[in-house]
């Protein structure tokens, strides 16, 4: 008999359980659910070819066959997507919902398998077969039937969402296989396991395996009871001893006192628990503040534990920052801040390109440390803020120029009076984030160990080094932090001083000095605008013309960088400030337009010139080229002689190097006297005294590049020929006259076109070099690459 509710949202169906099996069902697919015989199911009717099978059913004998899905993320699975093995229903109520599904009770009766399918359209309908259980009484199944019950009465009592009532009804419950549905039914467990309890139809096997998953299920329920247990005690433990402090600080107010000291440790564990501190940290500083609270203020240590715990809540533990690996702003930013230096660029942007690539499959990016090599003033510093800013990140300096101790680097132990962290630390904190980007400024300059050890190479090696800096451990904090995050990158004017081990770790990208033309836009772009901004004035008020900028850059400074170039536009800047300053107070600025002339009127008379001319008038002088840690120079190399016993005689505190250069260009020049100065006799050498000198002698020099430019210098003298003054050489002679290469040739051609050189003699072996030399720079200079003595002389002296 059907009962039908009022009409409404909702209608209600109830209807009886028939008896008896029919050969073909509807099957109804079930996700995430197995029934078993002997159970109420309740199910969610949703999909439309289950709703068109539940309507026919109860329009016929109410009776279908649920089945568990094989693939839970089937919408809706087929006759291969389904287990072979399931359960007959009878539709026991059912509720129609105003958005159109169905809510229906299923009573589970039968066990049935599958052996063929009727039809699949419009919905499943299977032929079916009984699988009756197969029971043989036993002292073993009464035992199994006894401790499933036992496990299960355990389980009742420790899980909240089983009821009392299902402990006592399982414990009334003597029939074995009734028993297994009614437990499989009441615990949440996976679905393969409630599968393969139903398919099995020998009730003492089956028995068995619910033993074994009701042990696993009590294992778990145990540990996480556990588990709860540990963090309710805990935390029981915090509100007490909050309420204490509360109590204890209400007192204190009462009776007028007042605890400066446990005020202080408050203060100080609130500010711990708001930081995310790693377990071993944690611990560390739970244990200092253990030591502060029963310490009077009055003792030594109470200020030096205060400060310590101040220190590690003042870390970024665990803040970070995201990083922007958009390589096209990366792009605009550096065009934005540097001019030109595209190979430079490039590279960063491909180091920038590794760790987009990197985090994106999930790993941590250990790229190399970038290490820019060039000399002052040629935006290296600079760089590194562009990179920070591009990858949004935060940017700290830390200067390794002079740092002489590894104490500065790792801190002092907090023995010592007045101990702090490093600067790496430090630099952490005022950063506020554990992967800020570091540039460590003129990491050449590190000094040796005052004690004559590798202290400050190892500290700065740790600190580094990707396989060790991620336990990173700070004398004075005694706890290791991770600097795996940081992003390291270096700077340095030459490499000869850096250490090996250091130098091994860093990737080098040379910058070299800029051309006239590169300083000329660099000067406009961003020169200019700053120190018209810096010195109070306004664009409207000053300009300074292209001619007026070349004067500066010939005329008063000759350097690699743009640092000089920039200190003298800051100083027209500011005799021009002055001028309007002084001027009349109606209001109205006269624009002031700097040109040429006007130049030497603000900056006073030249302070370069031109010397090749000048210097090389006189046979025995030769123009050469020098690389320096500043960029390049020009040398001017002279040699006289004199009556004497043919002694050669150096001057220009010069190095060992160049020393044996000067005296193997002599031996050269011995050997082949009679076809380079044929008028000399046998016995000239023997008669006369040699003397080479290099000017600026309070400089240091040293290196064989210079070789081929004493060698013409002697050469020049003996053979009464000067060397033109539009010709620099640079080169290392042999004793048989080969030229071998030399390294920096890009900054001897930049020197040389600072110095109005139009010709640059080089060595053979250096003609690949030449593209690292800016195209409109070899359109100035003739580059000529000669491969022996003979070719060079040839060029660069004057014909008799």
């Amino acid at each position: 008999m059907i009962e039908i509710a009022d009409a409404g949202r909702e209608q209600e169906v109830a209807v009886g359980v028939p008896r008896g099996v029919p050969g073909a069902l509807p099957v109804l697919p079930l996700r995430e659910s197995v029934p078993l015989p002997d159970t109420l199911t309740p199910l969610a009717i949703g999909q439309e070819r289950s709703i068109h099978l539940v309507n026919d059913v109860l329009a016929g004998n109410r009776m279908l066959v649920m089945v568990s899905s094989r693939d839970p993320e089937l919408e809706t699975p087929g006759p291969g997507d389904l287990h072979e093995v399931g359960v007959v229903g009878s539709v026991a109520r059912m509720l129609k919902i105003p958005d159109g599904t169905l809510r229906i009770l299923v009573q589970g009766a039968q066990r049935v398998r599958i052996t063929g399918w009727e039809q699949t359209e419009p919905y499943l309908v299977a032929r079916i077969e009984e699988l009756p259980d197969v029971l043989h009484e036993s002292p073993e199944l009464t035992a199994l039937t006894r401790n499933v019950q036992e496990t299960f009465s355990r389980i009742v009592e420790q899980v909240p969402y089983l009821p009392e009532e299902l402990q006592l009804a399982v414990a009334n419950l003597d029939e074995p296989s009734a028993l297994t549905h009614l437990i499989a039914g009441s615990l949440r467990l996976k679905p393969e396991d409630k599968q393969a309890l139903l398919e099995e139809v020998d009730v003492a096997a089956r028995l068995r395996r619910l033993v074994e998953v009701l042990a696993r299920e009590l294992e778990v329920i145990s540990i996480g009871s556990r588990i709860q247990s540990q963090v309710q005690s805990e935390i029981d433990r915090g509100q007490r001893e909050f309420v204490l402090r509360q109590q204890l600080k209400a007192i204190q107010e009462e009776l007028g006192e007042f605890d400066e000291s446990a005020e202080e440790a408050d203060n100080l564990r609130q500010q711990l628990a708001d930081v995310q501190l790693p377990e071993e940290v944690r611990r560390q500083a739970d244990r200092e503040l253990r030591r502060l609270e029963h310490l009077p203020p009055a003792a030594a240590e109470h200020g030096v534990i205060r400060t310590y715990l101040e220190w590690i809540a003042s870390l970024p533990w665990g803040r970070h920052t995201e990083d922007d690996l958009d390589l096209q702003h990366a792009r605009e930013i550096l065009d934005e801040d540097h001019y030109d230096i595209e190979q430079v660029k490039d590279r960063i942007l491909e180091f920038l390109a590794v760790r987009q690539l990197m985090g994106a499959r999930g790993r941590a990016p250990r790229g190399s440390i970038l290490c820019f090599v060039g000399p002052p003033g040629v935006g290296k510093t600079s760089l590194g803020r562009s990179i920070a800013r591009a990858l949004g990140r935060e940017f700290e300096r830390i200067s390794a120029g002079g740092v002489r101790d590894e104490a500065e680097i790792r801190g002092h132990r907090r023995t010592y009076i007045g101990a702090m962290p490093g600067t790496i630390i430090r630099a952490l904190r005022d950063a506020g984030s554990v992967n800020p980007l570091f540039m460590i400024d003129e990491i050449d300059k590190m000094g040796s160990d005052l004690r004559g050890g590798g202290g400050v190479e190892s500290a700065m090696l740790e600190v580094l080094d990707p396989e060790q800096n991620a336990t990173f451990r700070d004398h004075y904090l005694d706890v290791p932090f991770d600097l795996s995050q940081v992003m390291f990158v270096t700077t340095a004017n030459t490499l000869d001083t850096i250490p090996g081990p250091l130098r091994d770790r860093m990737e080098i990208i040379q910058l070299a000095g800029y051309t006239e033309d590169e300083k000329l836009q660099i000067a406009r772009r961003y020169l200019v605008p700053r120190q018209v901004e810096r010195n109070g004035l306004r664009k409207s008020w000053i300009s300074i013309s292209d001619a007026a900028l070349r004067t500066v850059i010939a005329q008063y400074t000759r350097e690699a960088g743009v640092r000089g170039l920039e200190r003298e536009i800051g100083s027209m800047c500011r005799k021009v400030a002055r001028q309007i300053a002084e001027g009349p107070s109606n209001g109205r600025v006269r624009r002031t337009s700097v040109g040429e002339a006007r130049v030497h009127e603000l900056l006073g008379r030249p302070r370069f010139f031109p010397e090749a001319k000048r210097r090389t008038r006189q046979p025995g002088v030769a123009t050469g080229l020098a690389w320096t840690p500043v960029g390049g120079d020009v040398l001017f190399i002279e040699a006289t002689a004199f009556s004497g016993k043919g002694r050669l005689t150096i001057t220009g505190q010069l190095g060992e190097v160049m020393k044996e250069s000067a005296q193997a260009a002599l031996s050269y020049v011995r050997a082949h006297v009679h076809e380079l100065a044929p008028g000399l006799g046998d016995d000239w050498f023997a008669e006369h005294d040699l003397h080479v000198h290099v000017p600026a002698g309070a400089i240091p020099k040293d290196g064989p590049s210079a070789g081929v430019t004493m060698a013409t210098a002697l050469v020049s003298l003996l053979s009464a020929r000067p060397v033109r003054d539009d010709v620099a050489m640079t080169g290392e002679i042999t004793l048989t006259g080969q030229v071998l290469p030399i390294g920096g040739l890009k900054e001897k051609a930049l020197a040389a076109q600072r110095s109005d050189i139009g010709c640059v003699v080089a060595p053979e072996l250096n003609e690949r070099d030449i593209e690292d030399i800016p195209e409109h720079l070899r359109r100035l200079i003739d580059f000529r690459f000669v491969r022996d003595i003979d070719e060079v002389l040839e060029i660069a002296l004057e014909r008799p």
